[in-house]
């Protein structure tokens, strides 16, 4: 394995979710512009701290994990001593959570962005080059978002194109198209991760009461983007697509399909253009991380889980450091049959992420 490149002979395993922890507000300053800067500080603008993972929520990070200021991955050589020491992973892609869906303003949603990618560049990519990382891009404003993933694209360790989950409206929409142009012609997968904007409630009957049920009701977000991304026939335009789905769970993605996949066939004529199953397109087009895997340790109910993907190809090793959903020691959650284990390391995210092999 060389500086750029990864050689699958080579490789351990490839983490396809590691959070770096943004300090403070105080540490995005140095990249922002003069008007920016004196905007957050004279606003006294103290964090963008993602409220889908707030700091001292006991899953935002495991105890074992924390350091005495009581928060965990907060730069580069921390996240090496468990991603690449403990777990002895080649690679490791960097999904940082930090609240840039939740600003209202298109502009400083773009000015924060275009920091917290060039602070990714600078205090973590130059500092380890096993690290790889995915472009914040603020979807407030679709042309923000697509010149974010120009800049950001000529530089070959960004990987991916991350999003949360729950936004304002469906991503399927073609107002998201140019985004998913500008992903295809870069080789960029579109990495869709847990969390919301809050500008709806996370569920459909209104705001809950309790994080549980918002953290639970996560699935039903990645179920409905899908369905619109599949509907909306966005792999029908963007062939070459790929799409990660990050924590989203894995167990509900078989009996989801099944029904949409019934359904699409007594009501297809209302969507002509899509002209295969949705199992097929969902096989083909998505992939979804293996933390955290909501099944029991059983081997045989999740060999049969697994089964019902009707695919090998379909999961990705991660970690989610540093997450409390990975517990234990053991990089593969048990349960994985063994004959998968290489594939889910190494072969699937090769894959699904054209750029590790530049």
């Amino acid at each position: 394995m060389t500086t750029n490149t990864i050689q699958a002979v080579d490789c351990q395993a490839i983490d396809c979710d590691v959070h770096p922890t943004v300090p403070s507000m105080h540490t995005l300053l140095p990249y922002l512009d003069d008007f920016w800067r004196e905007m957050v500080i004279e606003r006294d603008i103290l964090s963008l701290d993602s409220i889908s993972y707030p700091p001292n929520v006991p899953i935002s990070a495991r105890p074992d994990f924390k350091t005495r200021s009581g928060r965990a991955g907060l730069d580069a050589p921390e996240v090496a001593t468990h991603v690449f020491d403990k777990w002895q992973s080649s690679i490791a892609i960097l999904n940082c959570l930090y609240g840039i869906q939740l600003v209202f303003n298109e502009d400083m949603a773009l000015a924060f962005a275009r920091a917290l990618n060039d602070w990714i560049v600078k205090e973590w990519l130059d500092r380890d080059p096993r690290l790889r990382a995915s472009i914040v891009v603020p979807l407030q404003n679709v042309e923000h978002a697509v010149d974010e993933i120009e800049r950001c694209a000529k530089d070959k360790r960004f990987v991916q194109i991350l999003v949360l989950c729950m936004g304002e409206t469906p991503l399927g929409r073609r107002q998201f198209w140019p985004v998913y142009a500008a992903a295809e012609r870069h080789g960029l997968p579109l990495g869709i991760h847990a969390g919301s904007a809050y500008r709806y409630p996370v569920t459909s009957l209104g705001w809950p009461s309790y994080y549980v049920e918002d953290y639970a009701a996560q699935s039903l977000g990645f179920q409905s983007q899908l369905a619109s991304l599949v509907c909306e026939g966005v792999y029908v335009k963007f062939p070459n697509l790929k799409t990660v789905l990050l924590e989203s769970g894995v167990t509900w993605l078989p009996g989801f399909v099944w029904r949409l996949s019934k359904f699409w066939r007594g009501v297809r004529a209302e969507i002509p253009w899509i002209d295969r199953s949705p199992n097929e397109i969902v096989r083909d087009h998505f992939r979804l991380t293996i933390q955290p895997l909501d099944a029991p340790d059983d081997p045989n109910i999740v060999a049969r889980v697994i089964e019902h993907f009707q695919s090998d190809d379909m999961l990705l090793y991660a970690s989610d450091y540093p997450h409390w959903q990975f517990d234990g020691e053991a990089p593969m959650p048990s349960g994985i049959p063994a004959r998968l284990h290489r594939k889910i390391l190494v072969d699937n995210p090769l894959a699904t992420y054209g750029r590790l092999g530049l």
